[in-house]
């Protein structure tokens, strides 16, 4: 299948690293590994960080501009895909490029990642709501990342169309890295924490966890901090020097080592759509302690995979790391389970084929909605 993608929130080439742009390249990557011919179609960006109808105005003028660009190219070149696939949609980063081009050449259109605020339909975000919302009508098949946006999808996406496509990571480095680097957990226990430090709910979590940390000055622990940001200085201050190791941004390569060095990963998780660094920690053999928070449950299992509290609950965070803290062996136990919770459930190979379903639906529902045979 000859699939065009574009990635209105961030496009796959974006030099600032974020778990967005690495979800879009996996899908990518995950698709190219089922034999589909991707093209990135377009690298142009909707996104912007203040709403008005002014400035979203702006955005759909030169997003229909960019459409009419490549609408021209594939006609000159005779370039037809089978699918347009759009990932990452809601009202900040609105997708009029697929729906243009998808109406123009008569084509199933897809959107992965899809989010819906309905209290975003009044105010600065109205233009973008309303811009995405047409997207959703339009689309063929649509997937949240998780389920706890399905209910709010539910009001503009038929059910035939909207399924859930969970987060999915290339599990092999980190897998290998925890089959030959990962100790057993021993006093004092090794904690890891991996976050950009940016203003906002990435502060927010550091925040919660050296509350929760503070809590447990009893206890031996000690906690290296991977990510980087404008918030550094304020991020390091909020946890006793002398435990804790602070490694600055890695790269992804160098990743899977570390994580599997540590005993658990610690993340609050304020406001997290899913967390890929937590896919990234379990498949490294590490459980997760973390909120409840979005999607945070479809991919940690309360109780086997890592421990789950309320988001933001300094307490409950600070009581599930005492649990474990109290318990080497039951860190080694979740660790295990997390590990094989990946393989099963959120490999490439699993979120491949999850995309491969999903792209026929789209295909499928298109040639309904068409009047196509779809025996």
């Amino acid at each position: 299948m000859k699939i065009a993608f574009t990635a209105p929130m961030k496009p796959l080439d974006h030099p600032v690293p974020s778990g967005d742009r690495t979800m879009g390249r996996l899908i990518v990557k995950a698709l190219d590994s089922l034999g589909h011919e991707v093209t990135i179609a377009s690298r142009f960006r909707a996104w912007r960080k203040e709403g008005s109808e002014a400035i979203q105005s702006e955005v759909r003028a030169a997003a229909l501009k960019e459409a009419e660009r490549i609408a021209a190219d594939w006609e000159q070149t005779g370039y037809r895909p089978d699918l347009f696939l759009t990932y990452h949609l809601y009202h900040k980063a609105p997708d009029w490029i697929g729906p243009a081009l998808t109406d123009r050449f008569d084509l199933p259109y897809a959107i992965v990642e899809a989010s819906r605020a309905p209290k975003r339909q009044t105010g600065d975000w109205a233009f973008g709501f309303a811009a995405a919302d047409a997207a959703l009508e339009r689309a063929d098949a649509v997937a949240a990342i998780h389920n706890a946006d399905l209910d709010c999808l539910a009001a503009v996406v038929p059910h035939r169309n909207l399924s859930v496509l969970l987060p999915f990571l290339d599990a092999e480095p980190y897998l290998r890295a925890s089959t030959a680097a990962k100790p057993l957990a021993a006093a004092p226990m090794k904690l890891l924490a991996v976050g950009m430090m940016r203003e906002g709910d990435k502060t927010r979590s550091y925040e919660v966890l050296a509350a929760a940390l503070a809590e447990l000055r009893d206890l031996p622990w000690h906690l290296t901090i991977i990510g980087d940001g404008p918030m550094r200085d304020h991020v390091l201050t909020l946890f006793p020097p002398e435990r804790i190791s602070f490694l600055g941004a890695l790269e992804p390569d160098v990743l899977p080592e570390h994580y599997a060095r540590h005993d658990l990963l610690v993340w609050p998780a304020i406001r997290e759509a899913f967390g890929l660094v937590l896919l990234e920690a379990q498949a490294a053999g590490l459980g997760v302690i973390a909120g409840d928070t979005f999607g945070i449950p479809d991919i940690v299992r309360n109780g086997e995979t890592g421990l789950l509290s309320p988001e933001g609950d300094v307490v409950a965070l600070a009581a599930n790391l005492r649990r474990v803290l109290d318990s080497p062996d039951l860190a080694d136990r979740l660790g295990v389970a997390a590990r094989q919770h990946i393989v099963d459930v959120h490999s490439l190979s699993s979120g491949a084929a999850r995309l491969e379903a999903l792209a026929e639906k789209a295909v499928r529902n298109h040639k309904s909605r068409s009047g196509g045979d779809t025996a």
